[in-house]
């Protein structure tokens, strides 16, 4: 399993040296673009060996394109997936957020016991 350590080293290499990293294959993406698209291989799909994640482009009926968007979204997947969220540390509230806490509450109590009232 890669770390956040093993996402950031490839998240800063430079585009050949991360393309060197991948297993890169074309295929042939379908839907709109005509025959151009549906005939030549234009789709991208690019796997990033260390990490194991894949992404696929197929938007644009150039393969050069794809490949650059392809290229970009693996860039911010490996860039989200570097992120470490700061240990939570546990607290207490303190004594002055104690005393507002409960003062909420009496107050909320003397709303309901004025609702009360005399129907007795």
């Amino acid at each position: 399993m890669p770390t956040p350590q093993d996402f950031a080293r490839a998240a800063a290499l430079s585009d050949e040296a991360l393309i060197a990293e991948c297993d890169e294959t074309f295929f042939i993406a379908s839907g709109p673009g005509g025959q151009h698209r549906n005939k030549t291989e234009t789709g991208v799909r690019l796997a990033h060996r260390p990490t194991g994640i894949t992404i696929t482009a197929t938007e644009r009926r150039s393969q050069l394109q794809n490949r650059g968007a392809a290229l970009e979204r693996l860039r911010e997947v490996l860039v989200k997936r570097s992120h470490v969220d700061a240990p939570r540390i546990a607290t207490r509230p303190g004594k002055g957020a104690k005393r507002r806490r409960l003062e909420g509450k009496r107050h909320t109590s003397a709303k309901k016991q004025n609702r009360r009232g005399g129907w007795d």
